[in-house]
């Protein structure tokens, strides 16, 4: 019995190898160029397409290889160099096509593949990234950008390649895209060439004329539709302000003058192409958004000029595009106005410890979970890095990149070495502590005062639980007079430390200016409810009730927490448990200020709803006492003080 199970695992492993041997390899590719011919006809909300792709072989004998295509587009044939049709198979979970091909690619061997593609992008469609409308022709304007895969793509985000494009389009139409124009015929064909290996194949189709704006030095095309387009001018305005900023930070620009195109429902609120940015039409509506064009135009740079190796080390790009919001505001502000700022980057940056910042492609693109990981932390590894290398050095570092990395695809390696070579500084404890672990400290501060025949002296110790931590830490001296700064470099579980002073020690207070992603009791309490946040934007309700009780067990009087409890029982319809919570909101710490404004205006919602239409009142009333106006909140309770809050009836 025994020897016949073993034979049988013998054969089934034997055959599971043969079949696996029969399968055409896929392998790596490294895509050089593409040549693509594209009509797109709005009326009918279709696309159609002859693309050629030239790509390399990175291994000896593939014979299968793969691209990315929007699951809404068909491909109608795949012809080789000698025009014979190929083999297809289309994976529509992962948005694939793959193409067999009857021979074994030699490595290092350039290969042009020739698509037939057409189909219709309505915009309705699932896109390869859930939930965000990347590409949508509609009768009067489309966009097409490179994340919905409208043209076969292969390493995406990491795979740097040239294009040439020519599209064409019906009368009164225009397309406008990255790279220079070749030749135009009234409009309606247009070629255009990229100049050096990037992203492109991201375009907007058209009608009428932009608006040129000039500021700071740059001109920018704005191509804002209907009421929207009132809004250009200011847009244009806060272009040049951001771009001549940022120039001073990063450098020369890779494209001086930028055209900003308004996208449509469902799109991303802001995206970034080589010369181009793409704004949603609900932040098109507002005033100018500062933090928006912060982090897209600094995508120029940071994911245009170059970009990341692999999706591994998509940090090096997300998290400066995010730290570059900071850097504007301190430039606007001072740095005084970014602090909070800051606290808000790192409260976002511990929501997850599921895998380190160099794992980042274990999480789904444009999710929450990975730009925490990519975005916040990964700003939070800039400014931390700014602290341990000191503001010169971290200035030279910024202008030192655009030189170093122009035109290539980087490494979290080739970012820790050019540090180190301005710093001066061994930064590898630095990169793998913030890169390459999940965990962070907290602190414990110990310490004893004595008196000393010049003065004071304080002894202390700094204990963590992380073995492998070092990094400076800020330590601040309270005394009778000035305060005293001192620099100590934390080892380990343990840090034994002195200081003189000359004024009598009051206080010592370790990292003052929240330069370490670090715990402690108010920021467990924080990402706890912003954990709690993430799931009930997504409704899952159940499991933010769980995170926000999180948050009430390390503060019990966390008015926020208490709030947000309140909002998800107030949405689920359970509105006694949603009237305690607000209740609790009222009597807890009242952290931030506006949960008290909002408090009442909901407690007023949930007695309209229960007809005590006098409580109601009275609710909406002590909201307009506070004259705290957060989010509108007085024009709001004003406008139930006159009129009844009525609820939706549910679908």
């Amino acid at each position: 019995m025994m020897g016949r199970t073993l034979s049988s695992s013998l054969f089934l492993a034997s055959a599971f190898l043969l079949a696996a041997a029969a399968q055409p390899r896929r392998g790596a590719i490294d895509v050089d160029s593409y040549r693509i011919e594209l009509d797109v006809e709005p009326s009918q909300q279709t696309l159609s397409q002859r693309a050629a792709v030239t790509f390399i072989p990175g291994e000896d004998r593939v014979q299968t290889v793969a691209f990315e295509l929007h699951n809404s587009l068909n491909v109608i044939a795949v012809t080789g160099a000698d025009g014979q049709p190929l083999q297809t198979n289309r994976r529509f979970n992962e948005n694939l096509v793959e193409i067999f091909l009857p021979q074994p690619l030699e490595r290092g061997k350039p290969v042009t593949l020739t698509f037939q593609i057409s189909g219709r992008l309505g915009g309705e469609e699932e896109s390869p990234v859930y939930g965000i409308t990347f590409a949508a022709i509609k009768p009067t304007h489309a966009w097409l950008l490179y994340p919905a895969r409208w043209f076969p793509v292969s390493g995406y985000t990491t795979d740097r390649y040239q294009m040439e494009l020519t599209v064409r389009l019906p009368a009164g139409f225009r397309a406008v895209s990255s790279g220079v124009a070749l030749s135009q015929d009234g409009g309606q064909s247009v070629a255009i060439r990229s100049t050096s290996p990037g992203f492109y194949g991201s375009l907007a189709i058209v009608q009428g004329e932009p608006r040129t704006v000039q500021a700071e030095g740059s001109t920018s095309e704005i191509w804002f539709r209907g009421s929207n387009a009132a809004r250009a001018q200011a847009w244009g305005e806060e272009t040049g302000r951001v771009m001549a900023f940022l120039s001073g930070v990063f450098g020369i620009p890779p494209y001086r003058n930028l055209s900003i195109i308004e996208t449509g429902d469902g799109a991303p609120n802001g995206y970034s192409a080589p010369g181009l940015l793409f704004i949603s039409s609900s932040a098109a509506s507002g005033k100018p958004n500062q933090r928006l064009l912060a982090n897209q135009i600094a995508r120029q740079w940071y994911g245009g000029l170059f970009s990341p190796s692999s999706r591994n080390h998509i940090w090096i790009t997300n998290g400066m595009a995010r730290y570059a919001e900071i850097l504007y505001l301190e430039h606007l502000n001072g740095a005084q106005a970014v602090e909070p700022e800051v606290r808000d980057l790192y409260v976002d940056a511990l929501t997850v410890t599921d895998a380190p910042v160099l794992q980042a492609a274990r999480f789904e693109d444009y999710s929450p979970e990975f730009f925490a990981v990519t975005g916040s932390k990964g700003a939070a590894v800039y400014h931390m890095l700014r602290w341990v290398v000191g503001e010169e050095p971290f200035r030279k570092f910024l202008k030192a990149a655009a030189d170093r990395f122009a035109n290539r695809a980087i490494a979290t390696g080739d970012v820790r070495k050019l540090a180190e070579e301005i710093s001066g500084e061994n930064l590898q404890g630095f990169f793998i502590q913030w890169l390459e672990s999940t965990d962070a400290p907290e602190f414990r501060l110990k310490y004893t005062i004595y008196r000393t025949q010049k003065g004071f002296r304080v002894m202390g110790t700094i204990a963590q639980d992380l073995d492998t931590f070092r990094m400076p830490v800020e330590l601040r001296i309270d005394t009778e007079g000035n305060p005293e700064f001192t620099r100590v470099i934390v080892v380990g579980p343990s840090t034994d430390f002195s200081v003189d002073t000359f004024g009598k020690p009051k206080k010592v207070v370790i990292d003052p200016n929240g330069r370490v992603l670090r715990f402690s009791r108010d920021m467990r309490v924080a990402v706890a409810i912003r954990r709690g946040e993430q799931f009930a934007e997504i409704s899952q309700y159940n499991d933010a009730l769980k995170e926000y009780q999180k948050a009430l067990e390390v503060n019990s009087i966390s008015s926020l927490a208490h709030y947000r409890v309140g909002e998800v029982f107030f949405l689920m319809r359970n509105y006694q448990s949603a009237a305690n919570s607000f209740r609790e909101a009222l009597n807890g710490d009242q952290e931030p200020a506006w949960t008290v404004v909002w408090s009442h205006i909901n407690l007023g919602k949930i007695f309209d709803i229960t007809q005590q239409r006098e409580r109601a009142r009275n609710e909406y009333q002590q909201a307009l006492r506070t004259k705290d106006n957060t989010q509108g909140a007085l024009e709001e309770a004003a406008k139930y003080l006159q009129q009844p809050y009525q609820r939706q009836d549910q679908q």
